[in-house]
């Protein structure tokens, strides 16, 4: 999905060979650092918790709890999920784009029940 520049929002892909790479040098840095945790929080999206598995892994950190809550999930991005980014501001616009991203004033579109993305 993010090779293709879609929204991704609730859809619960998996995290990609680069993320899995990313978490492992974050988590190896945090070690360094001497930081230590408590518990760790995150969403209930998978690629989610795997970050938070693999961070606390380098860190030697896996037996602290792990909290998973849907509010720490990605923005809902509604009928925008599965579409190309710069189709869509071709559509609609740069700045109502990016009110739908960054405002929560002025969500997306709403996902219909149809949608082949609708969780």
């Amino acid at each position: 999905w993010n090779r293709d520049n879609r929204f991704i929002g609730w859809t619960d892909t998996p995290l990609t060979g680069d993320g899995v790479l990313e978490a492992r040098v974050a988590g190896q840095m945090l070690h360094k650092s001497g930081l230590l945790f408590d518990e760790a929080h995150t969403s209930l999206l998978r690629r989610s918790i795997r970050t938070t598995n693999l961070l606390l892994m380098e860190m030697g950190q896996e037996y602290i709890p792990v909290n998973k809550h849907w509010r720490l999930n990605e923005r809902h991005y509604g009928d925008l999920v599965g579409k190309n980014k710069k189709e869509v501001v071709n559509q609609y616009g740069k700045e109502q784009v990016k009110k739908w991203r960054r405002s929560y004033r002025d969500p997306p579109p709403q996902m219909s029940d149809s949608h082949p993305y609708n969780p």
